[in-house]
């Protein structure tokens, strides 16, 4: 068998894919709204966890943000904000987004089975005043992310179910793959001290969260 499938066999058409499932349930269309309802905010403001997908010239990019429940704030039923806290500096997603609006969040909540999606388009405040409200230990975020929201709608547990990701029993060890100091000296040709950096890395990490 081909590892990457006969090009026979290769869906080229929206016929073809809709030829492929059942009809849509009208239940998973009734529940995409375009604001932010009252239950999909509790949902927001309980999920310490989003993940943030965007797009631009480079290509796409997906990235984790997360902080106590609560961290992503409910403006109104059609703006949410974001802080950009401490991180690799990178900054793959805000170069996407001057360049492209358009983000797509997925919010998890430890424990529960269901996710929240929200579509929208995002920019970058830099307001002195907006930064400082989201400070923590008194250090403002970098940047703040305002997203103009589209579509938000839950998608149903069958995902977290099957993974049984919030399943205690399913937890992997971290010993059991390779550290972060192991791929960084790996991926650098040694020219990194791995083992410093896993030394180090408890350390930092709690020195670097805000």
């Amino acid at each position: 068998m081909s590892s990457s499938g006969s090009a026979d066999y290769v869906i080229t058409s929206i016929e073809e894919l809709e030829r492929l499932y059942t009809p849509v349930n009208p239940n998973a269309l009734m529940k995409e709204v375009a604001y932010v309802h009252e239950h999909y905010r509790k949902m927001i403001e309980a999920a310490p966890f989003v993940a943030i997908a965007s797009a631009g010239p480079e290509g796409l990019d997906c990235t984790p943000r997360g902080d106590h429940p609560g961290f992503v704030r409910v403006v109104d039923d059609k703006t949410l904000m974001i802080p950009d806290r401490r991180g690799n500096n990178r900054i793959d997603t805000l170069r996407n987004i001057v360049r492209d609006p358009r983000v797509a969040l997925l919010f998890l909540i430890p424990g529960v089975g269901e996710t929240l999606r929200v579509n929208g388009r995002a920019k970058i405040s830099v307001d002195p005043a907006l930064l400082e409200s989201f400070a923590v230990d008194g250090k403002p975020p970098r940047s703040v992310l305002i997203v103009t929201v589209e579509s938000v709608y839950f998608q149903c547990s069958k995902a977290i179910v099957r993974s049984k990701l919030w399943d205690p029993a399913r937890q992997i060890a971290r010993s059991a793959l390779p550290s972060t100091g192991t791929i960084i000296a790996t991926l650098s040709g040694g020219k990194v001290d791995g083992a410093a950096s896993d030394r180090e890395l408890p350390v930092r990490v709690p020195q670097q969260l805000c």
